[in-house]
């Protein structure tokens, strides 16, 4: 039921006629009406490395996110991202890979899961090949998914240097968030 059909909020109180009386802190909540019923935006991650991460050459490996930016609603827990049970909707997903000691034609490659297993791999794989000695590669890439209730999402990566390379935590992030209207 609609809080404002019950009398607990005043819709013209909220409207972006209004200008705000201070800056958001980092505990409000935002609120969206979707036809009268007010839902709140709370499943937002931004995750990083606090040290490198190893990763050995020839096989996929899931990216060990260990420290946060933002995780609004306890959304990020090991290593993933969890749609909250009432979160269902369309995500959007961004993310920047860092690793160095790369030769010419050695490359690397990052996945993004669903659920255990490569989202539409001819549109989440993303890809960069070295084009000379010794070089640092950044691959970056974004998707939008239309996620159930519980579907979770992880990061993996691959490459082909022939020894362990370094995920530099420098540099390499994973974020997500819900897309509100789609």
């Amino acid at each position: 039921m609609a809080l404002s059909k019950i009398g607990l909020i005043d819709p013209t109180a909220i409207t972006g006629e209004t200008a705000l009386a201070a800056e958001p802190a980092t505990t409000d909540e935002l609120l969206v009406s979707d036809a009268g019923t007010l839902k709140r935006l709370d499943a937002a991650f931004h995750v990083y490395l606090s040290g490198d991460q190893a990763i050995g050459t020839g096989a996929a490996t899931k990216i060990a996110w260990d420290s946060e930016y933002i995780d609004s609603g306890g959304v990020f827990a090991s290593n993933k991202f969890t749609v909250p049970s009432d979160g269902a909707g369309t995500y959007v997903f961004n993310w920047i890979i860092k690793m160095g000691g790369m030769d010419d034609g050695e490359a690397v490659q990052v996945f993004l899961y669903k659920g255990g297993s490569e989202l539409d791999s001819q549109r989440t794989r993303t890809k960069i090949t070295a084009g000379g000695g010794d070089q640092e590669v950044h691959v970056a890439g974004s998707y939008i998914d239309t996620a159930a209730a519980t579907n979770y999402y992880e990061l993996y990566v691959h490459q082909n240097e022939g020894g362990n390379q370094n995920v530099m935590q420098e540099t390499s992030t994973f974020s997500g968030y819900r897309l509100i209207g789609a």
